[in-house]
């Protein structure tokens, strides 16, 4: 009776456990597939009525996924190079780790820790060969007349000169002079923008030849520059002991690198300009002159003044003042009038030379200046303080300058 009790319990235990456990799950069925088809069928429906074509709204959405890509492709980037340094960041790095461990080495005395770069660049400097300066060269030709005693010296050509001007060219002119003395010199023509220039000038010496053989000849090649210092482009010395002058010498040569001779210092000399445009009158005084050069044996000059006027390059007129006897600061207060009407005188150019007067030869330049059109520096400011100030004299001192230097500014173009 108690084992059918027992059973009888554990049977109505196991119903009410039953009854509490949950139903078991429905099977799925078709209505979430029915939502999601009538949610896709709406959204291709509103689609259609966007006021738009399809092909923009195509457009839109292949822009939005470059976009995306391209923000994604910078994401990538950004982590993936987080930890590591530019290649230039890391070679400046790595040279100040050499650099401080060569000066280490230095400073300890150990000469195993220099590296082995800079071991061959300094040897590469030690053997590295010195390019030699090519100044260009010279045609030329000599010859003695042994019946009137002339050195004739005849200036051929140059070719490959050097480029003085910043345009990549030279104006070359070609001064010849006998040392020691420098008494007598001679320039060719200036010619313009060319670095192989032919001269084909001639230039005579009367120097008897007993004392040739202690003179030598410099050939200088210039590059001429209207408004300051002329460069020296090369020159030739060519001593006359080593030169046999039995036979006519012509040859080519070498020009070498040389310094410009120093500017000889000639003399000053004060002139007063006076220009009155009604009468169309310019009056030049020639009041004095200081320091000139000794010409003469005892150490004194018989010093002279020329004055040209010039209209366009044109020689108009010439006056000459007194000869001041033995004397290198000679008081001269001479006045010379030209008519010279209004219209010509922007044109008008003053020349004014001192000679050594010589009773038994040719009178020898001291020194040469110019004023007027053309001219630069003094010269030009004395010409436009005339103008400005009409009826007034207007004086002004001037540096005297070789007669040949002038000369060769004279037959430049003006620019």
């Amino acid at each position: 009776v108690s084992a059918a009790r027992a059973r009888l319990r554990r049977a109505a235990e196991e119903e009410r456990g039953r009854e509490r456990e949950p139903p078991p799950p429905q099977p799925p069925s078709h209505h979430s597939n029915h939502q999601f088809t009538s949610m896709k069928n709406k959204f291709f429906n509103e689609l259609t009525h966007l006021p738009m074509p399809m092909w923009a709204v195509g457009a839109i959405v292949v822009v939005v996924l470059a976009l995306v890509a391209c923000l994604g492709f910078c994401v990538y980037k950004k982590c993936c190079n987080k930890g590591k340094k530019p290649k230039k960041a890391r070679e400046r790095k790595a040279g100040r780790g050499r650099r401080k461990k060569d000066k280490d080495g230095e400073e300890g005395g150990d000469e195993k820790k220099v590296s082995r770069e800079l071991i061959g660049l300094s040897q590469e400097s030690v053997y590295l060969p010195t390019p030699t300066p090519q100044f260009g060269k010279l045609e030329y030709t000599l010859d003695y007349n042994f019946t009137d005693n002339q050195l004739i010296v005849g200036i051929l050509q140059a070719q490959d000169l050097a480029a003085m001007d910043m345009g990549g060219t030279s104006d070359p002119y070609v001064k010849v002079y006998m040392l020691p003395d420098k008494k007598k010199k001679f320039e060719t023509k200036v010619q313009r923008k060319n670095l192989c220039p032919v001269f084909n000038e001639t230039f005579t010496f009367k120097i008897p030849y007993s004392e040739l053989g202690g003179q030598t000849l410099v050939l200088q090649v210039f590059d001429f520059d209207r408004f300051g210092k002329h460069d020296l482009i090369g020159e030739i010395k060519i001593p006359m002991n080593t030169i046999d002058l039995g036979q006519p010498i012509h040859e080519w040569k070498d020009l070498a690198g040389g310094e410009k001779e120093e500017q000889e210092k000639l003399g000053d000399i004060c002139i007063s300009l006076r220009y009155v445009p009604t009468a169309g009158k310019l009056t030049v005084n020639i009041m004095e002159a200081k320091n000139l050069k000794k010409m003469d044996v005892g150490g004194l000059s018989d010093p002279f003044v020329k004055v040209v006027l010039q209209h366009n390059g044109k020689r108009l007129k010439k006056k000459k003042t007194s000869v001041k006897q033995n004397t290198l600061n000679p008081y001269f207060n001479e006045s010379f009038s030209f008519e010279i009407p209004f219209s010509q005188i922007q044109k008008v150019q003053v020349l004014i030379t001192v000679y050594d007067y010589d009773k038994l030869g040719s009178n020898d330049p001291i020194g040469k200046c110019w004023i007027g059109y053309g001219a630069t520096g003094v010269g030009l400011r004395h010409w436009s303080d005339m103008l400005a100030n009409p009826r007034r004299p207007v004086a002004q001192w001037h540096t005297l300058q070789p007669e040949e230097e002038v000369d060769a500014a004279l037959k430049a173009p003006i620019r």
